[in-house]
This record gives C-alpha cells, sequence and structure tokens, in this order.
C-alpha cells in the first residue's frame, strides 16, 4: 500500500487558510450552534433574496509570494525622484527606528481609536505627545490629535473661527499665498454654507468685512512676513485670524501664536512621514484656550483614574459629531492617529535641538541655492524665506523644468513664467549642483552662513521644553519607550476588537509591507503622472473591482475618511440637482443610519428631517413615506446604512429606494456596514446612486489608532460628471491631495487580489457565520436586538444590557470588566444607549470567539449574583474594574477574591493583559482640561 496520501491543503490560499479564521471543520460546529443545516442556509435566511446578486465576483485570487511579485512589478513603473515641488509636500528622513517599531508594527497600526482610555494608555500618551509638539511650535496652548490632512483642517478652521467670531459677517478672507489646494478645500466647504469667499493679496484683507482670515506662514511662494498687524486689525474687528504654518520652519521663526494667532493648521507630514503620492499625514490645528470646547476632532486630555493616578482619555467627547449629529459643526471621525504618532516620535526622537539643526540646515541650503541663482543673474524672489524660493524664467520655463526632470528633480511650475523650489530634509550639496546645472549654472555654490530670515522674524521663545522631548536619545532608550507604550494599549495583535460597525478585521503583512517601499512612499502627490505609472495602474484597477463589487459605475479615490466619503457623496448628489435646475435641500435620515450621517448632511447645506424605526429595527416604512411626500420638491436625498446599524438586513430597501426616487431624490446608502455585503449584495443594484467604502473597515486598511482611513465615494453614471474635483483645478475638491491618502489604497488593492472574488464573497459570508455564532451562544443570557425577519442578524449583533440597571449595573462595568478578560469592549450605548454592538469580523477563529463568549458568560454570572443580593453592584468586580497589578498586589479588602478579580473566565493567565491605569474619571477630565503633556511633577504625584 502506498504512503502516497495526496492533501487538499493548499498553503498558498490565503483567503482560506490565512484571512478567514475559522477552519471547515469549526464551522460545521458553528452551524450546529446556529441552527444552520449549511453556510449556504444561513445566508438565504439572513440576507432577502430580492436583493442577492446574480454575477459572482470570480477574478483569481494570488498568494502573497504572487502578490509582492506584483507590487515589485507595479513598484518599479513609478519613477523616484528628487521632488522639490514644495506645496505642503516635503521629503523627509523616517528615522528606521520609527519606521520598524511604529509604522511597521501591529502593536500600534492594528489599534482602534482610544474610546476606552484604560487599554489605550500607550497612543494617548503619544498623542498627548504631539498635541504639545503643535502647541509648542504654534505659540498656542491648545492642540488636537490630528485632522485629514492640511487643507481639510485650513476648512475645519474657517468653520470654527464663524462659530467663535464676534463678528457677524458672512465673508471668509483667504490669502493667494495659500497653496492652490487649500484654498480649492476651503471653497468647496464655503459653498453649501452661504460663506463667502474673498481671496487677495495678503496684505489686501479688509477686517470690517469678513468674520475670519487665513494666512500661510511661510507662503506657498516662499514669503515670510509679520503677522501681528493683520492678526491686531482681525480682532479689533471682531474677526479671528487663522494661520497656516510649517511646523519645522517654526523651528526657526516667530511662532503665530506670538503674532496674535488665533488658530493654527497645517500638516506634520515633514516629521518623519513619507509623501505616499498624497498621503496618508497627520493635519494639525491649535488655537487660543478659550475656543479649544468649538475645536473639531479628537483631544487628549489628562484625568485622573479609581485610584488617583495619573490617566490620559479623549476629552469632550460630547462635542463629537455622533453625538450632536446634525448639530454638529464638522464631522471629523477619522483622525490620522497612526501619523500624528509618528510625528510625536520624530520630535522625541530629535528633540529640540535636532529639530532646529533640521530647520537651519534646511534654510541654509535655500539660501545657498538663492544666492547661487541670483549671482548668475536670475531674478529670485522673495527676499524672505524659509525654505522656498521662486525663480522668475520667462519662456525658458519649459525648458528647465524638462531641464532638472532629466537630472532626475521635479519643480514646481509656477504661473507662465516662475519656477518654484523648496528644499527639504534630504536635501544636499549634489541636489543644489544638479538643480543649478537645470539652470546653466555650472559653477559650484559656496554654502551659505546667514540667515535669509529678519531678526525680528527668528523665533526667540523655547518649545519642546518638557521632559518626554529631552530624553537621551540613544536608540536603545528610544526603542524602550516605544515598547513601553505599545505594552500599555490592547490592538489587535493581543486580541479580538468586537466593534459593531468597525469591523476590525486581519491587516496582513503581505498587504502593508509595499508602503514602506520608497517607490511608492517617495512620490510627490504633484509629480507629473509620467513618473506614477504604477500608481495609476493600480488605481484602475482597484477603481474597476470597487465598481464591480459595487454595482456603481464610477469611483473617486479623493475622500481620506469615511465620514469626508459621506460629505462628497452628497456634494456629489447637490451638484447633480443643482445642474438640473432644481433647488433641492432636504435629507431623509432613519435613526437607524450611521452615526456621522446628520452631520455630513449639514454640512452639505441640506436640512435633516429624521425618521423613526419600527420595533424591529427596520425603517418605519409609513413615517418615511409621509416625510418623503412633504419633501417633495425639496427632496434631496435619503441616507440609509445597509445593513442597517441596527444588524439587520431590511427587507424593505428597495421599498425606500423607489420611494426616493418617486420624489426626485437620490439614494445614499452608507459603506460602513459593506463588510456584510462583498459578494452578496451590490448596493448600486438595489437602488442605491451613491456610496462611501469605509476602505480601513471592509477593505482590511488598519485603524491605526483612530486613522488612517479612506472612504472613497462610488456613484451611478448620471453623477459621476459631479464627484470631486482635482485640488489643484479649483473649487470642488474635498482633500488636499487628487488620489486622498494615496498610498494606503496599496492595502486594500492587495487585500482585494489576495482573496480574490469567491474569497471576498466567502469573508462576507463568515463574517454572517462568526455574529450569529456569538448571538446564538449569548441569546440566553443576554437579549439580543433586532434579530431580522428570520430570526438572523447580519454581521454585528446588538447585545441589550439595559435589563440590568434595576441591579445597579451599567453598560460601563460590563465594558470594563471585559478588560480584565483581555478584551477590548464591543461598540458601547452605540446605536442604542445602554447597549453592547458586536461585530466579531470573518478574521477570528472560533477559539477567539469561544474566549470572549466565555468572558460574557462570567459576567453574566456576575451580574447575577448582584441581582441575587450575593453582593453590591458597588462592591462587585463589576464595578471595580478594570483591575491592575497595582490592584493584585496592594491589600486586598474587596467582597470577592484576587483570582475573581484579576483572573476572570476568558483571561490568558500567561500572557494576561493587565491595564496601566484603572477605570478613568471622565468628569473629572473634563472639569480639569489639560491637552499637553503635563509638568514632570504631575508624574510623581500620580505615582504617590
Amino acid at each position: 500500500m502506498s504512503r502516497w496520501n495526496p492533501t487538499s491543503y493548499d498553503p498558498d490560499d490565503f483567503a482560506n487558510r490565512r484571512h478567514i479564521g475559522p477552519s471547515p471543520a469549526e464551522m460545521a460546529e458553528m452551524l450546529k450552534v446556529v441552527g444552520a443545516d449549511s453556510l449556504d442556509q444561513l445566508i438565504e435566511q439572513t440576507v432577502p433574496g430580492s436583493i442577492r446578486q446574480q454575477a459572482r465576483l470570480d477574478w483569481p485570487a494570488l498568494s502573497e509570494r504572487e502578490l509582492l511579485a506584483l507590487m515589485r512589478e507595479v513598484a518599479a513603473q513609478n519613477k523616484v525622484m528628487t521632488s522639490l515641488i514644495g506645496q505642503g509636500y516635503y521629503g523627509t528622513v523616517t528615522p528606521p527606528a520609527i519606521q520598524r517599531n511604529i509604522l511597521e508594527n501591529p502593536a500600534w497600526y492594528t489599534a482602534y481609536t482610544p474610546y476606552q482610555p484604560e487599554i489605550a494608555q500607550g497612543r494617548l500618551e503619544a498623542l498627548l505627545n504631539y498635541q504639545t509638539m503643535v502647541a509648542d511650535l504654534t505659540g498656542l496652548p491648545v492642540a488636537n490629535a490630528s485632522l485629514l490632512d492640511e487643507a481639510t483642517a485650513a476648512a475645519e478652521a474657517m468653520a470654527m473661527a464663524q462659530r467663535v467670531a464676534k463678528s457677524k459677517a458672512r465673508a471668509f478672507f483667504v490669502s493667494e499665498h495659500l497653496h492652490p489646494q487649500t484654498i480649492s478645500v476651503i471653497e468647496t466647504r464655503a459653498a453649501p454654507l452661504g460663506i463667502q469667499i474673498i481671496r487677495g493679496q495678503p496684505g489686501d484683507c479688509d477686517p470690517s468685512a469678513v468674520f475670519g482670515a487665513i494666512f500661510q506662514y511661510p507662503g506657498t511662494f516662499g514669503h515670510v512676513r509679520d503677522l501681528t498687524a493683520d492678526c491686531a486689525a482681525l480682532h479689533d474687528a471682531g474677526a479671528v485670524a487663522v494661520v497656516a504654518t510649517d511646523l519645522l520652519a517654526l523651528c526657526l521663526l516667530k511662532e503665530p501664536g506670538a503674532m496674535g494667532a488665533d488658530i493654527c493648521v497645517g500638516s506634520a507630514q515633514r516629521f518623519g512621514v513619507p509623501m505616499g503620492y498624497g498621503g496618508p499625514h497627520a493635519g494639525f490645528m491649535s488655537c487660543r484656550d478659550e475656543m479649544k470646547r468649538a475645536m473639531p476632532g479628537r483631544i487628549v486630555g489628562v484625568s485622573i483614574d479609581s485610584a488617583g493616578r495619573q490617566a490620559y482619555r479623549l476629552a469632550l467627547q460630547t462635542r463629537e459629531q455622533h453625538i450632536r449629529r446634525e448639530k454638529a459643526t464638522s464631522n471629523v471621525c477619522t483622525a490620522q492617529a497612526l501619523l500624528a504618532v509618528m510625528a510625536s516620535f520624530y520630535a522625541v526622537f530629535h528633540g529640540p535641538v535636532g529639530l532646529r539643526a533640521i530647520a537651519q540646515r534646511v534654510h541654509l541650503n535655500a539660501v545657498t541655492l538663492a544666492h547661487a541663482l541670483r549671482e548668475a543673474g536670475a531674478e529670485v524672489a522673495p527676499e524672505a524665506f524659509f525654505d522656498t524660493i521662486t525663480v522668475r524664467v520667462g519662456v525658458g520655463q519649459a525648458g528647465i523644468l524638462a531641464a532638472a526632470e532629466q537630472r532626475g528633480i521635479n519643480l514646481r511650475r509656477v504661473g507662465r513664467d516662475r519656477v518654484g523650489i523648496s528644499v527639504d530634509e534630504t536635501t544636499d550639496a549634489g541636489v543644489i549642483a544638479l538643480v543649478l546645472d537645470a539652470f546653466g549654472i555650472s559653477d559650484p555654490a559656496t554654502p551659505a552662513t546667514a540667515p535669509a530670515i529678519p531678526d525680528e522674524l527668528l523665533r526667540d521663545s523655547d518649545f519642546l521644553t518638557h521632559p518626554v522631548f529631552q530624553m537621551n536619545r540613544a536608540e536603545s532608550e528610544m526603542m524602550r519607550y516605544m515598547r513601553r507604550l505599545s505594552d500599555r494599549d490592547l490592538a489587535l495583535d493581543r486580541a479580538m476588537i468586537p466593534l459593531g460597525s468597525c469591523t476590525m478585521k486581519l491587516n496582513a503583512a503581505a498587504e502593508m509591507m509595499p508602503l514602506t517601499w520608497p517607490e511608492f512612499g517617495a512620490l510627490h502627490p504633484f509629480a507629473p503622472e509620467s513618473q506614477a505609472a504604477g500608481y495609476h495602474r493600480m488605481f484602475a484597477d482597484l477603481t474597476a473591482k470597487l465598481c464591480e463589487i459595487t454595482g456603481y459605475d464610477a469611483f473617486s479615490l479623493q475622500p481620506n475618511s469615511g465620514a469626508q466619503g459621506e460629505y462628497a457623496g452628497l456634494l456629489t448628489i447637490a451638484a447633480y440637482h443643482k445642474a438640473r435646475g432644481e433647488d433641492r435641500d432636504i435629507c431623509l435620515i432613519p435613526t437607524s443610519a450611521h452615526g456621522t450621517n446628520p452631520a455630513s448632511a449639514q454640512m452639505a447645506g441640506m436640512k435633516v428631517v429624521v425618521v423613526k424605526s419600527a420595533p424591529n429595527g427596520d425603517i418605519d416604512l409609513e413615517d418615511f413615506t409621509d416625510k418623503a411626500a412633504k419633501a417633495g420638491e425639496r427632496l434631496a436625498a435619503v441616507m440609509i446604512t445597509y445593513p442597517s446599524t441596527h444588524g439587520v438586513f431590511e427587507d424593505t430597501v428597495r421599498e425606500v429606494c423607489r420611494i426616493t426616487h418617486d420624489h426626485g431624490g437620490q439614494v445614499y446608502i452608507d459603506g460602513a456596514n459593506m463588510n456584510a455585503l462583498v459578494g452578496l449584495v451590490k448596493p448600486g443594484e438595489i437602488g442605491g446612486d451613491v456610496s462611501h467604502l469605509n476602505l480601513h473597515k471592509t477593505f482590511a486598511i488598519p485603524h491605526g489608532g483612530g486613522g488612517p482611513g479612506m472612504g472613497p465615494i462610488g456613484v451611478k453614471a448620471h453623477l459621476a460628471p459631479y464627484l470631486p474635483a482635482d485640488p489643484r483645478l479649483g473649487e470642488g475638491a474635498v482633500s488636499a491631495a487628487p488620489w486622498g491618502s494615496a498610498s494606503i489604497l496599496l492595502i486594500s488593492w492587495a487585500y482585494i487580489l489576495m482573496m480574490g472574488g469567491a474569497g471576498l464573497t466567502q469573508a462576507t459570508r463568515v463574517a454572517i457565520l462568526n455574529a450569529n455564532y456569538i448571538a446564538s451562544r449569548l441569546s440566553n443570557a443576554y437579549p439580543i436586538l433586532f434579530m431580522g425577519n428570520r430570526g438572523r442578524v447580519a454581521h454585528e449583533c446588538i447585545v441589550d444590557t439595559r435589563v440590568f440597571a434595576d441591579h445597579g449595573v451599567t453598560v460601563d462595568d460590563i465594558a470594563k470588566r471585559l478588560i480584565d478578560n483581555g478584551f477590548h469592549a464591543p461598540t458601547m450605548s452605540w446605536p442604542v444607549p445602554g447597549t453592547l454592538m458586536v461585530e466579531p469580523t470573518e478574521s477570528e477563529t472560533k477559539a477567539e470567539l469561544d474566549r470572549f463568549i466565555t468572558a460574557m458568560l462570567a459576567i453574566r454570572d456576575e451580574i447575577a449574583e448582584v441581582a441575587d443580593g450575593r453582593i453590591t453592584a458597588e462592591d462587585s468586580p463589576l464595578r471595580h474594574a478594570p483591575h491592575t497589578v497595582e490592584d493584585l498586589v496592594a491589600d486586598w479588602d474587596r467582597a470577592y477574591s484576587r483570582e475573581q478579580g484579576c483572573f476572570p473566565p476568558g483571561a490568558f493567565r500567561v500572557d494576561k493583559y493587565w491595564p496601566p491605569v484603572g477605570r478613568v474619571d471622565n468628569a473629572y477630565g473634563d472639569r480639569n482640561l489639560i491637552c499637553t503633556c503635563p509638568p514632570v511633577e504631575a508624574y510623581a504625584e500620580g505615582a504617590e
């Protein structure tokens, strides 16, 4: 008998052996628990047949090895040049210690937004460092934990200025010296809000005519000018002064806060974050203290925990759009947290002395270049600058640009007769020589020693004085600091993060690897497209596959987050109606829609009308029909989430779309829950006109502690002409770069290619199986809301914990107790207050699902002890959770054992996660708001 025993196991099957968690045998066991004979039967019971797509997704899958070979081929089609284009994007050096220990480390890139602060103290500290860095350099006391990019930060600043200004004017002044893409995004944002934009030269602003003004410092063409008088004049008129600035320049230049600026914005890209053909990069914003409660985005604050120890948390969360809904003034949902962390470590790595040295080197290289050009007879402007000059070349512009490109250098085309040059951290004598050679200058440049900055504009204040920026910069010290912070966090590399509506799935290593290749990372977003053939090959194939997945006809890859995708989609709808001469401004939004939808509609200039939900979680069709009829010819759009945030596939979705179309409206289907649709349902085939896709959810881009995100929008053909415009071409852009955060699109493309069409479909099916498995296992212990018409949930389920309130047990108690079990809590109190929304994704193994179920059942037993009167809620482990190591070794006088408190069922014993702090006091943090690194004495006090 032959010993040869052929196996069907394929080690290169990425979808089924690497990405999808349960094995076929485990799926069979899970289906028995669920009560379905097969996965096909479960899907038939869950997804209405009337909406199921007919055509299969059928492109073949690539193995990891094949994918990386393809990526090398595509990367080679990009041409890496030295880009001195500037315009907000610069060459930078990512310290290898930061690249390896942050950007390439799943402990950092797989973490979720720090809404559970006890298990996010590491990244919260890193983000607090970022805020401190921005506040110090800009000279303003409060900064947020990043925005999407510089252009959107400027647009947010405009809206914020209108909220806080004493002036009642409706106009906003925009300096012509702003980067062009920033002007474009500001104009896009202003139009639906009824804000008039007045553009002019920096000194032309009439303060009495505006509620605010924005200036660029240094300007896009290099100019450095004192803004003190401009700010004072604006203040005298009750207006707000906004300054878009450059963090590296502020290591040498007088800080805007010292000139009277109220708000500062910009990008932290040149602090060690690769250009990536446009992103992702952390935008920043800082402001005066009295304006902090009007600031958009997330703010990290300092508070205390249950033992009085210092602890970090997200502050002022009641400002956020998912809470304020249509009253929100911003729809910021994604922060560029991972990139902000990188920038903050860049500042820690170099410290103030190192940053100043880099800034001085950059500046003197620019001065060297300017002097050499002037000595050769060129007309160079301006006189005072930091890193950017413009050279008037007349009719020779095209020739010089071409000559530079032949030498591997990209320069900036300015108007018809000038060339812009922005030097950066990577510029050296060799680059300067090549630039001069392109101008026909062969004499070597004499290195400059004196600055081209007037004395009165040189910075005389200290910055980054906190001890964290004064560390010994030995790499061993840096490596250990980064490790200490990551050890304080619970990310996807440790445990399942079962967040409803956030789809924390595997971010495979092979998908991440190409990001740090220079062929993808070193490209400037405004480089000639001929140098980015690889990127455009990827854009074309990714777009084609997303169209096939969704049933849409065209895509824009520009939006930098899901919320920004919502906004872009609604602007597209509004532009379509306007082009048809129709005045439509009402947007119907069911209570079961995604939380950011109302804020996005408000920003797009639409009036939000809320539609009720039926008791089973569906849209109340009678209420919807009535409100659609009342809106009539004013109905612009309906925003629905499908499956809904209640976690069910509604049978009435086609009817909702039909009613909307009958009244002339457009249907926006939020793509937040696309992980329940891919391969099964195409939103563009069931009545959707536009959808955004959260690539950082369904398509495997990691959350990175709160971002990067991407929210490209797909549209039917009739809306395609109204998609976001190129930011270089005027109003209509929503992001600073034409293809948004282009570099991370590689992750989703790699995911789609390695999964193949069948693999993507199977992932959706298993995501639905995993959710129904959890719902089935927990249903006897907890009420499960909204089970759908056939007793099934979609890819997530809502566990109702409100029933325990009578016993004094809150949803917070359960969430914090899960930390002791080694889990991040599910989504709390959304979309239904007092509940937990669980989404396991397809990537979790049966063992991890069972560990979570074990933890939830053990918590239910502890709730029963409270309900039966055996222990009070106040004395129970639920109320004392989470338990720290210090709790374990301290005197123990509690009504339960150390074993029960610190090692509950589900928790690992050898590899147990210990939170660094106890339950954080949110109210204390908001009453005593501190948003920059506290003085070193506070650390000592916290340890006492």
